[in-house]
C-alpha cells in the first residue's frame, strides 16, 4: 500500500509540474498567447460595434475602437444635409478626422479585421485616418461593413491608397442586418 501511495504521489507531481497555467484577466500574456488577431473598428451609432465585439469574440482576437476626437452626432450623420459634418467630410475624400491617439502597435498581429459602416458608397475619411497613421507590413486585412441598404462595394481597391505598406487586403462582407453569432462564425470559417 505505501507503495502506490508513493507511485501516485509522484504521478501526481509529475502531471502538476507538466501543467502550463494559464492566463489571468489583467496580466499581460506570454509570447505563446499572445493573440494574432485584432478586430479594429469605427463605428458611429454601435451598429457597427456590435458585429466587431462579436467577431473579436468568435476569432479570440483583440478588439480596438477607432475614437474621434469629436463624437458624431445625429445632426452630424444627417446624410440628407448637404451642409452636415459627415456630408462635408466624404465631399473631401483628402479631409482626414482626428482620432483619439491610443497607443497601438500592430506588429504582435498577423490578421486584422477591419470594420466600419459605408458612407457614401465608401468607408468613412476617418477609417483612412487610422490606416495612414499604423504600419500594416505583411498583415492580411479583411474588411467588413454595416449599411442599411448597401453592399462592400469597392471599399477594398478605395483603401488601398491609405496603406502604405504591403499587406494583404482582402474584401471581406457586408454583415448588414445584426447578423447572429452563428451567421459570424460560419463565415469566418470561409476565411480560413
Amino acid at each position: 500500500m505505501k507503495k502506490i501511495l508513493i507511485f501516485l504521489t509522484a504521478v501526481l507531481f509529475v502531471i502538476a509540474c507538466n501543467v502550463k497555467p494559464s492566463a489571468k484577466e489583467g496580466t499581460k500574456p506570454t509570447p505563446s498567447q499572445k493573440k494574432n488577431v485584432l478586430v479594429a473598428y469605427f463605428s458611429a451609432t454601435g451598429t457597427t460595434k456590435k458585429v466587431a465585439q462579436n467577431l473579436a469574440q468568435i476569432t479570440k482576437g483583440d478588439i480596438y475602437e477607432i475614437k474621434p476626437l469629436t463624437l458624431y452626432t445625429s445632426e452630424d450623420l444627417d446624410w440628407t444635409n448637404p451642409n452636415s459634418r459627415t456630408s462635408l467630410e466624404m465631399k473631401d475624400q483628402t479631409f482626414r478626422p482626428g482620432i483619439v491617439q491610443e497607443n497601438l502597435s500592430l506588429k504582435d498581429y498577423d490578421i486584422i479585421y477591419l470594420g466600419f459602416p459605408i458612407w457614401w458608397g465608401t468607408a468613412p475619411t476617418i477609417v483612412r485616418t487610422f490606416l495612414e497613421k499604423q504600419d500594416f507590413s505583411n498583415k492580411k486585412v479583411i474588411i467588413f461593413v454595416t449599411s442599411g441598404t448597401g453592399g462592400i462595394g469597392n471599399v477594398d481597391q478605395d483603401l488601398k491608397s491609405s496603406i502604405s505598406s504591403p499587406a494583404i487586403i482582402i474584401k471581406g462582407k457586408a454583415l448588414n442586418g445584426n447578423p447572429s453569432v452563428e451567421e459570424l462564425t460560419e463565415w469566418v470559417k470561409t476565411l480560413k
